[in-house]
């Protein structure tokens, strides 16, 4: 598991190495859910709205699932919770 100070920075790292992103917020809302049941072991609660190419055509499932992949262990190591909004970007 990482140090809580650089999980944000990791799943940036990861998500921009994937996606190439021409916007990306990666927001940590762990504060918002201490003492929550999924907290108590350590993983966080996290946010990402990720605007990418690689996203034009890919329904939202296909794209929350290509999210999840990038981050790979991450979402079994660190993060509790991942809420996703996800698309291509506006023309």
């Amino acid at each position: 598991m990482l140090p809580r100070e650089q999980r944000v920075a990791e799943i940036r790292r990861r998500l921009e190495a994937a996606f190439r992103p021409v916007a990306l917020d990666v927001i940590d809302d762990s504060h918002k859910h201490a003492g929550h049941e999924g907290a108590r072991d350590g993983r966080g609660h996290f946010r990402v709205q990720i605007s990418a190419e690689a996203f034009r055509g890919r329904p939202p499932l296909a794209q929350h699932r290509a999210i999840y992949a990038a981050l790979g262990e991450l979402m079994t190591t660190d993060i509790h919770a991942l809420a996703i909004q996800s698309g291509a970007p506006q023309a």
